[in-house]
Parts: C-alpha cells; sequence; structure tokens
C-alpha cells in the first residue's frame, strides 16, 4: 500500500515535474518566438532603410552619369561641328586654289604657244642672217665653222700655256715649300761626315833598293806575294813607289797591309810572305766585322744575317765615283730615317733599306749585272724583308717600285750622290750628258738653240720669236723639262730656261 502510494506520488510528481517543464518551455518558446519576431521587424526595418539609402544613391549616380554625358556629348557635337566647318573652310581654299591652277595652265598654255610662235620667227630670221652672212662672205656655214674651230683652237693654246704656267707656279709653291722642308730637314740632321777616300792602290817604300828586296831572287818573293793575295804587284820606274792592281778591293786591302809589313819588318822571303799575310787576312777580316758592327750600331738595324752584315762591312774598301761605298750607304741610311720620319712611315725599316741599297757594290766585280739586282738576290738569299729587297732593286729603277720605301731610298741616295764635291764623273759621260740634253731642248719645234750651262744643271734654250709665242711659252718648257725626265739619268736637278726675243735693226745713214 505504501509502495503503491509511493508510485503514486512519484508518478503525481513526474506529471507535475513535465507539466511544469512544459510550462517553462512554453514560456522559452514564447519569449525567444517574441524576441524573434522583434529582431525580424527591426530587420526588416533596417533592410527597408537600407533599401531607401541605395535607391536614393543610385538614382544621384544615374543623375550624376546623366549629367557627365549630356557635357560630354554636348563638347562632342561641338567639336564635330568646329571640324566640319574647318573642313568646310578647306574645301573652299581647295576649290579656289583648283580654280588658280586652271587658270594658269591656260595662261602658260598660252604663252608657251606664243612662245613657241617667237621661236619660229627667230629660227626664221635666223636662217635669213645665217643666208646673208653666208652671201657677204662668201663662206659656208661648215667653212665658217673650221676658221671658227682654227682661231679657238690657236687662243686656246695661248690660254692653256698661261693658266699651265699659273697652275705649275701655285702648285710648285705649295709643293716646294712641303719638299723643301722635308728634304732641309734631312739634311740639316744627317751628320754623316764624309771623306773622299780613295781604294789605295800605290804603297810607298823608303828607296828603290827596296824593289829588288821585294821581287827577290829570280822573283820567287814576288811569285809568293800574288799567288797568296791573288793581287797583282807592280814595280816599275816609278820613284819609291809600287802598284797593287786587283779588283777584289779586300784582297787589294790585305795586298796594302802586308806589303806595308814586310817594308817595315825588312825580313821579305816566302816563309815570312806566307806570314804577314794570314795575319793580315785575319786583321782586315776582323776589321771588316768591326766595321758592319759599327754601321749597324749606328744606324741602329739590328737582327741582320752575319754573312749578309760581313758583306756590308766589305763596302768601307769599295769606292763608286772617288765616294766611299760604306759612307754613302751611311749617309743614305741617315737620310732614309729623316725622309721616313718626316712622311710618317716606319723609320726603321726605311733606314735598314737605306743602309743595304749598295750592297751589290761589294761583289760586283765577282758576279754579272747591275749592282742593285745583285744587292736585291743577296738580301733576298739571307731572308731580308721584301720591302727592303724591292727597295733595292728599285733605286736604279732597274724595278718598279712597289712601296714608299723604295721612293724614299731613291730620294736619299740621289741627295747624296748629288752633293756638291760627293761624286767625280769621267769626263766623257760628262760631256755626253751634255750634248745629250742639248740635243734633247733641240728637238722641240721653234727651238733655235740649245745651251747646257752650270755644270749640265741648267740648260738655256733660245726659241724662235716667229714660231711661237709668251702663252706657249710655258707648255714649251714643261714638254722639254718631261723628256729630260723620261730619257735621261743625272743627280739632282734640271732647270729649264726659255729665252724670247725679238730684234729690230735699223741703220743711220
Amino acid at each position: 500500500m505504501i509502495f503503491a502510494i509511493g508510485l503514486a506520488c512519484l508518478a503525481a510528481g513526474a506529471l507535475i515535474g513535465f507539466a511544469a517543464h512544459q510550462a517553462a518551455e512554453k514560456k522559452k518558446y514564447k519569449n525567444a518566438r517574441t524576441s524573434a519576431e522583434t529582431v525580424l521587424v527591426e530587420t526588416k526595418r533596417k533592410a527597408e532603410q537600407t533599401k531607401r539609402e541605395i535607391v536614393a544613391e543610385g538614382k544621384e549616380e544615374v543623375h550624376r552619369m546623366r549629367q557627365e554625358f549630356e557635357r560630354d556629348t554636348k563638347e562632342r557635337r561641338a567639336e564635330i561641328q568646329r571640324a566640319e566647318k574647318r573642313l568646310d573652310q578647306k574645301e573652299e581654299n581647295l576649290d579656289k586654289k583648283l580654280d588658280n591652277v586652271s587658270r594658269k595652265e591656260d595662261e602658260l598654255r598660252n604663252r608657251e604657244i606664243q612662245i613657241q610662235e617667237k621661236a619660229n620667227r627667230v629660227a626664221a630670221r635666223e636662217n635669213e642672217l645665217v643666208d646673208k652672212l653666208e652671201q657677204i662672205a662668201r663662206l659656208t656655214r661648215e667653212e665658217a665653222k673650221a676658221q671658227l674651230l682654227a682661231q679657238v683652237e690657236t687662243e686656246a693654246q695661248h690660254q692653256i700655256g698661261i693658266r699651265l704656267k699659273v697652275l705649275e707656279e701655285k702648285a710648285k709653291r705649295e709643293a716646294d715649300k712641303t719638299a723643301q722642308d722635308i728634304i732641309a730637314t734631312a739634311i740639316q740632321r744627317c751628320g754623316v761626315e764624309f771623306t773622299s777616300d780613295a781604294v789605295v792602290t800605290a804603297v810607298a817604300i823608303p828607296s828603290d833598293e827596296m824593289k829588288g828586296r821585294i821581287i827577290g831572287r829570280e822573283g820567287r818573293n814576288i811569285r809568293t806575294f800574288e799567288t797568296l793575295t791573288g793581287v797583282d804587284l807592280i814595280v816599275d820606274d816609278s820613284p819609291e813607289v809600287v802598284t797593287l792592281s786587283s779588283f777584289d778591293p779586300v784582297r787589294r786591302e790585305v795586298a796594302r797591309v802586308s806589303l806595308e809589313r814586310l817594308v817595315a819588318d825588312g825580313r821579305i822571303h816566302p816563309t815570312r810572305i806566307e806570314e804577314i799575310i794570314a795575319k793580315a787576312e785575319k786583321d782586315v777580316q776582323e776589321q771588316v766585322l768591326e766595321t758592319a758592327d759599327a754601321a749597324l750600331m749606328e744606324v741602329g738595324v739590328k737582327n741582320m744575317n752575319d754573312n749578309l752584315a760581313e758583306i756590308l762591312g766589305q763596302l768601307r774598301f769599295r769606292t763608286s765615283y772617288g765616294q766611299n761605298a760604306l759612307h754613302h750607304s751611311l749617309e743614305v741610311a741617315h737620310l732614309s730615317g729623316i725622309l721616313a720620319a718626316e712622311l710618317g712611315v716606319d723609320q726603321a725599316l726605311a733606314a735598314r733599306a737605306g743602309l743595304l741599297h749598295d750592297i751589290g757594290k761589294a761583289v760586283d766585280f765577282k758576279i754579272e749585272g747591275p749592282h742593285a739586282q745583285i744587292g736585291a738576290n743577296l738580301a733576298k738569299r739571307y731572308g731580308e724583308d721584301p720591302v727592303v729587297i724591292n727597295a733595292i732593286a728599285a733605286h736604279h729603277e732597274e724595278e718598279e717600285a712597289k712601296t714608299i720605301y723604295a721612293v724614299i731610298v731613291a730620294a736619299a741616295d740621289a741627295i747624296s750622290a748629288a752633293r756638291p764635291g760627293a761624286r767625280r764623273e769621267s769626263l766623257e759621260a760628262y760631256v755626253k750628258r751634255l750634248e745629250q740634253l742639248e740635243e734633247i731642248a733641240k728637238g722641240f719645234e721653234g727651238v733655235g738653240k740649245a745651251f747646257a750651262i752650270q755644270a749640265g744643271r741648267e740648260v738655256r734654250v733660245v726659241v724662235e720669236p716667229s714660231v711661237t709665242d709668251d702663252g706657249a711659252m710655258q707648255k714649251l718648257a714643261y714638254d722639254i723639262a718631261r723628256r729630260i725626265e723620261a730619257e735621261m739619268r743625272y743627280p739632282g736637278q734640271i732647270k729649264v730656261t726659255l729665252v724670247r726675243e725679238t730684234r729690230a735693226v735699223d741703220y743711220a745713214k
């Protein structure tokens, strides 16, 4: 019973609790719904307010954009109107210009017609005048042209001579100044001392009694001497002197040194002769090498083949027209180097070519041919530069000059050879050169006489006054000078002077 009552109470409590809970849940639900409705109402209110604000802003933006569009449209419409106005003006201007051009074309066409009519009238008038002139002059048009051309040719010849003189004087003033500066500088700076040492061919002896000792018993001493030296020893009637003769300058120098030492020693017999000659050969060889080294050092030439340097040293005993070949080569080397420096090219290469330009003279008695070609072959054999080889071969025009160095060496060689006192010329060659100079001048039409003066440095030409005039004098002088250059070989330069005079003679009775 109690248990039942308890269960009933428990059930009742549960029902009460459930009912209370349901009541509380309903209350919460009601409260939540009320809150939700409140929030929803507030949200709708805010949404409506936001919507109204957005709509208002949109309307304002649309209004603003509409105003900007209307303003842009108005500006573009105004710009288009201005452009249309400008186009209308241009079109109007073009129409006016086209009208002007058409009018000018018509005027030009009318003028052209008028000019053509005038040209026809002038041509007809010209033909009439030509016919009248032919009748008056009794010459056809072709004959008149021939006479006119002959007259123009004569006048042109005169004018050419005058113009040639003016141009030549102008070119000479400009070219001579530069050339004189270069050559004067080269000559002034060339410090090579010149001595005209000739190869010694005579040896002085203290007395004529020494001649017998030189000859020896049955000529054994002189035969030994000539055999060992390769030189002819000439003992003649000349007092206190004996003569050495040989084409080889080195052998002649060995013989000279040996003979002087034998005469000084006094012991002259085959054994002693052999000893002295052997020592003299050694001394002369050393002298040749020392001379070559000194020459190379003086000019500043390096890396030369020993055999070629030895041949260069032998030029010390070689002369040409009384001028020592080695001194001449050194002078040409210095001049070539200076000229090259003035012209802005390789100074060392020019000096090397100048030093070797006459190397062929050291051996020209052994080898046939001109010394320039012999020297070029030697330089080629011993590995010299092709520029140097060409300069050696071309300095006497046996070969064409291929580089400026060949021209420089030829000019330096001419300067050295043409210097007063540098060389001696044989009388026969001198006279022949003067005669050739006069014959060349006399070969021109209008030349009456020609005289070579100043040792062939000038040719004075007397021109017939009736054959030529003053205007053609300069052209004649130019032609004579060019023919002399082409047909003659000479040192320095030759001045061509023309003289033309008219003489009137009468007698008072």
